[in-house]
Order: C-alpha cells, then sequence, then structure tokens
C-alpha cells in the first residue's frame, strides 16, 4: 500500500482499492450469461429469423477472405429490443431480462444521472476528444479484446468510421435527456440492443471456438465480452476521460461533477449487464480503472494494426478533414508517447503538437468561461444537444443505429491492415478549409502567442521602469 507506479505515462499510488490481475482473473471467464440465454430463446421462438446476417456487400475489410453466405447468416437481422419487448410477456427467460432492466436499483438518483448526462454536453468538444482517441483509439492497447475486435471484421479501414459513429450514436442515445435512459427510451432501448448485439457476438466466437480451439483459445484470452471485458469498456467511457484524457487537455471536473458522471454511467453498466460495484465511489472506480491500465494494457501487433486502421479511416473526413498528421498528434497527446509508440503510431511533427496544444487551449477557454456562467451554460447544452445529433446522423446518411449483427465472425476471417494513402491534397489546403478542426486549432496558438507576448513585452516595460525609478 502507497507503492507508486508508473505505467504507459501515467503514475498512481497503490491502494487497498486495487486489484492485481490475479485478482481479477475470475471476472475473465463470468460473463452476461443472462444475454445469451434470451439469444436461445429468440431462436425457438422466432425461426424464421435467424440472429446472424451476412457482412453487407460494399462494407467488408477488403483483405478479408471472401466468404459465402450460409444458412447460418442468410437472413436479415431482426431488433432485438422489439423481439425482447414483444416476447418478453410470454417467456420466463425473456421476462427475467426485461424484469431485471426496468426494475430500477435502489442507488439510482434520476436528478444525478442527468447532471451526469450534463457534463458530457458542457465538456462536449474534449469528452469526443477523449473518447476518439483514448477511449477508442488507445483502448486498442488491450492485449485480450482487440482478439475479439479482430474477429469480427468491423474495423478494417472502409468500415471503422461508420462503426465508431455507431459507437457514438449509443453515446448520445444515453446523454441526450432523462427520458431517454429511463424505460421505454431511446438510449435506455439502444444499449439494450447493445447488450444483445455483445451476447451475439460472443455467442458466435464461441461457437466457433467449439469447432476450432486454435480460432480464440479461451484458457489464455478468456471469455470473448466478458464481465471484465465490459467493465473495461464501462470505465473507458467513464472514468479514463475524468483521470487521464480530459486532464491531459487541461480539463478538470468539479467533484461534483465526477460524481454525477460516473452515476451515470454506473446505471449504463446495469443496463447493459456489466458490473456495477466498482463505479459505486470515485476512489473505487479511479483505482478499478488504474488496475485494468496496470493489467491488461499490453499492445500486440494486432493492437498496432487496428490503432492504425482507425486512423486511416478518419483521416481528412467531414466534419473536420483532419489529417493524419493531426489525427497522430491528438493520438499521442492524448494516450502518451509510450502508448502511442507501443501501438506503431509514426510521432507526427512539432507543428501538428502545436495544434493540439491550441486545441486544448480553445476547450479550456471556452469550457471553464461558460461553466462560470450558468445561463450561457444551460443555452449551450441546450443547442449542443440538438446540433451534435443532426452532425453525427449526416455522417451516417440519417440512419440511426440499431446496432444489428453485421459484422459476423468467421473461421479464418480477421481485420487486416491497409496501405492507404495520405488522401490530402495538399498539406496545406485540403485540411485548412472552411471548419477546418487545424484551422481554429492554429487560431488559438496564435492568440495564445499573441497574449503572451503582450503580457511579456508589458511584465519587461514594467519591470524596467520600477528598476529605473530604483535607480535613479
Amino acid at each position: 500500500m502507497g507503492t507508486r507506479v508508473s505505467t504507459w505515462d501515467y503514475e498512481f499510488d497503490w491502494t487497498l482499492e486495487h486489484m492485481t490481475a490475479e485478482q481479477m482473473k475470475p471476472l475473465m471467464f463470468s460473463y452476461d450469461e443472462l444475454a445469451t440465454k434470451c439469444l436461445d430463446r429468440f431462436d425457438e421462438l422466432v425461426p424464421s429469423l435467424p440472429l446472424r446476417t451476412t457482412r453487407k456487400t460494399p462494407q467488408p475489410d477488403a483483405s478479408s477472405k471472401p466468404q459465402e453466405a450460409s444458412p447460418e447468416n442468410a437472413c436479415p437481422h431482426p431488433d432485438f429490443y422489439e423481439l425482447l419487448k414483444t416476447h418478453a410477456p410470454n417467456d420466463p427467460t425473456l421476462q427475467r431480462l426485461w424484469d431485471e432492466v426496468n426494475t430500477i436499483p435502489d442507488w439510482v438518483d434520476w436528478a444525478e444521472i442527468e447532471r451526469g448526462q450534463k457534463v458530457f454536453l458542457r465538456y462536449a468538444g474534449p469528452f469526443i476528444v477523449s473518447l476518439t482517441f483514448q477511449a477508442l483509439l488507445g483502448g486498442m492497447g488491450s492485449w485480450r479484446i482487440v482478439e475479439t475486435l479482430t474477429r469480427t471484421g468491423g474495423f478494417g479501414v472502409k468500415v471503422a468510421r461508420r462503426r465508431l459513429l455507431e459507437t457514438f450514436q449509443h453515446i448520445l442515445d444515453v446523454t441526450e435527456s432523462l427520458p431517454s435512459i429511463q424505460p421505454g427510451g431511446r438510449g435506455f432501448a439502444s444499449t439494450l440492443r447493445v447488450r444483445l448485439l455483445h451476447a451475439s457476438i460472443r455467442r458466435r466466437i464461441l461457437r466457433l471456438a467449439s469447432k476450432d480451439p486454435s480460432y480464440f483459445p479461451t484458457s489464455t484470452l478468456g471469455t470473448p465480452i466478458s464481465n471484465l471485458d465490459s467493465l473495461g469498456t464501462i470505465l473507458t467511457f467513464s472514468a479514463d476521460p475524468t483521470w487521464v484524457s480530459l486532464p491531459r487537455q487541461g480539463i478538470h471536473l468539479r467533484p461534483s461533477e465526477i460524481t454525477s458522471y460516473l452515476a451515470l454511467w454506473r446505471y449504463i453498466a446495469h443496463l447493459i449487464g456489466a458490473p456495477t460495484a466498482p463505479l459505486s465511489h470515485p476512489s473505487l472506480a479511479k483505482a478499478t480503472m488504474e488496475s485494468l491500465i496496470l493489467s491488461e494494457i499490453a499492445p500486440t501487433p494486432t493492437s498496432a494494426l487496428l490503432a492504425n486502421n482507425i486512423i486511416a479511416a478518419l483521416q481528412n473526413q467531414p466534419p473536420a478533414y483532419a489529417s493524419s498528421s493531426f489525427l497522430r498528434a491528438e493520438a499521442h497527446w492524448l494516450n502518451g508517447p509510450a502508448l502511442a509508440s507501443a501501438l506503431s503510431i509514426p510521432k507526427p511533427p512539432l507543428f501538428y503538437t502545436l495544434l493540439v496544444a491550441g486545441q486544448c487551449l480553445f476547450f479550456m477557454t471556452t469550457c471553464y468561461v461558460r461553466r462560470a456562467i450558468p445561463s450561457w451554460d444551460e443555452a449551450f447544452i441546450i443547442k449542443i444537444r440538438r446540433r451534435i445529433r443532426e452532425l453525427t446522423l449526416e455522417q451516417v446518411g440519417g440512419e440511426e443505429a440499431k446496432h444489428a449483427f453485421q459484422y459476423v465472425p468467421e473461421l479464418g476471417v480477421i481485420t487486416q491492415g491497409e496501405e492507404v494513402t495520405e488522401r490530402e491534397r495538399s498539406r496545406w489546403f485540403a485540411s485548412w478549409g472552411s471548419g477546418s478542426v487545424e484551422r481554429r486549432n492554429l487560431l488559438a496558438v496564435v492568440v495564445a502567442a499573441g497574449v503572451a507576448w503582450l503580457c511579456a513585452s508589458n511584465a519587461v516595460a514594467f519591470v524596467g521602469r520600477a528598476v529605473g525609478s530604483a535607480l535613479f
């Protein structure tokens, strides 16, 4: 106890609340069994709608091996949430899950959860950067989780961006409003769809592993999408931004904001079938996050492949049109040079690191000023809640994510890397157009430099006058 630990450019003191890898090991092999039982019941109740699908022709990873539709994956995927809601009254297993998610735990405080939703919206800019570059891209450093992700084929360069937007839609659903996360709301339904999607992926991988144990060696990797994986994902979206990636952008949440934000994600963990106890107190959530960083982050070649696929998929894409150099700079800033290097993300030129610094200055100025003026804060939250959903839907053709089983694991098929060109028409013009995030960040750097120069010159002049007065 009290030992100072340093790992991946992050330091913390070991306490009694921390857990060793051995202590967490049972969570590697336990999982959401109720969701799997519900899938089995769906198979029996709705045999005409198998819970599998072929990969959409335009979307599969180009380097994956071709495959033919089989009886297992030839039909469209049904809506998990609608199936559960429709058949629960007539089936004990489905009713058990339906009762579980519709029963509100004693520890739920709706006012606290609503404040947690506003925390995300208040700091929407830095949160989005955190979730993209630290939670999702940096999360590829988890050596076990990437083995599940690569088998879904959903992180090839051509599909990764849409996959990330679907994940982001779920985050928007659960932070949209209090009614959205309550039973029957959009965020509530979205979370149950994700829960049953995870169960579908797990069940599929385990069935393939039963045919070929080398496909997914559970003795070393644990159960795919285990309780440990689910807990890690929840903490990646809650604790990691709070104590790692937001502070690295100069944003420090108030203690009350931390409590509220964790309360929101504890309730999401309840709905999605993940352990909730580690989020019961900020110190425990922080300690659990740190334990996972120490025991789970160990990048492999697969980690590097998926991380670089994400950068390739996002470069020069709307709405920011950010260059790959800027995206790499974000990855290094948010994850630290040690993890970024282990993920084989090339070190960016200094110029792009300065742009990230400018972005941090922009976020610090706007977030802290709004936070200090309640009327501005409320007006911004109302505006950003509407605008951010509109912008996200624009990027996916207006289609709301249904979290269907689109990327079906198959024996011999894993995500591959691709040779991708820079896709920049010009270093200085492609990413500097109207609305460019890089141009905004450069402006922030210039303004900050100008303010610093004025302060320094005035300070020198003041000191000069003071010295002159003292001498004469």
